[in-house]
């Protein structure tokens, strides 16, 4: 049956031609900040990344169209030691123009997703904004929210067609990162599969971190993390209890738990 699906997309491939898409599986070529580059090179070294690479470079070589075109964008936006709030999403958007590498953002002049509409809603109930012009939230990753999907690729017209391919374990390392150097960070989990990351964030975070720098011997660093929980954004389950994602509060919560850790927050986009 996948590979009927894989047949299906490979006849769409010559849809829309412009949209931006991934041409090569060239992780060096991939900007992002320094700070995560440790995390991935020892990714691009294992078995899962050798495995995640040979099955990307083979879809490309038999016309799959690919998004985004930067799969990793959201490391380049947000350093590691900048991070002070994680949204994550499941795997990238599959329609042509929509895909950037951040989660659940789009371009500006992008028709917003139903998903992102609802996440506007709830940010305009809770906080009283007003409500965003177009979907493109770079802006939050530079002010440091990290939108990290848990697969970080995925083919035209089928979502999820790239998960349990090996970009989970990256992604997994890179929560892992952030929950062991971030001294306080906000984790928003929406819907089941986002939640299943909970568990992993709260042991890592607890993790003693005598090795930072300046610590003297016997010393530890006190990082701290608010996990959020609420059902996906999506229509099907944004009002459905009895973690309706309309009415969660995350966006205030966040603001208010940061600011008694000294560190202001906006949400304004």
């Amino acid at each position: 049956m996948t590979g009927d699906l894989f047949a299906a997309q490979e006849r769409m491939a010559a849809g829309d031609s412009a949209a931006p898409r991934l041409k090569a599986w060239t992780p060096s070529a991939w900007p992002v900040h320094a700070d995560w580059q440790p995390a991935l090179d020892a990714f691009w070294r294992s078995s899962h990344g050798e495995a995640l690479a040979s099955f990307v470079q083979s879809r490309l070589a038999s016309g799959a169209v690919v998004y985004p075109a930067h799969p990793l964008w959201a490391l380049q936006l947000t350093p590691l030691s900048h991070v002070r709030v994680v949204i994550l999403g499941q795997d990238p958007y599959h329609g042509p123009h929509q895909a950037q590498g951040l989660s659940f953002s789009v371009a500006p002049g992008v028709k917003i997703p139903p998903s992102l509409r609802n996440i506007f809603k709830e940010l305009q109930r809770d906080l009283s904004q007003a409500a965003p012009v177009h979907g493109s939230l770079e802006a939050w990753a530079r002010r440091g929210v990290l939108l990290l999907n848990t697969s970080l690729t995925v083919e035209d017209g089928l979502p999820a067609s790239h998960a349990k391919r090996g970009w989970e374990q990256l992604t997994d390392a890179l929560l892992t990162e952030v929950a062991r150097t971030s001294p306080a960070c906000v984790y928003m989990l929406w819907g089941a599969h986002a939640q299943a990351k909970a568990d992993m964030i709260a042991r890592e975070t607890r993790q003693q971190a005598g090795s930072f720098v300046g610590l003297r011997d016997g010393q530890s660093a006190l990082r701290e993390a608010l996990i959020l929980k609420a059902n996906h954004p999506s229509p099907l389950s944004a009002l459905r209890p009895p973690q309706p994602f309309i009415g969660c509060g995350h966006f205030s919560q966040a603001k208010r738990w940061l600011a008694e850790k000294n560190q202001s927050f906006e949400w304004d986009l």
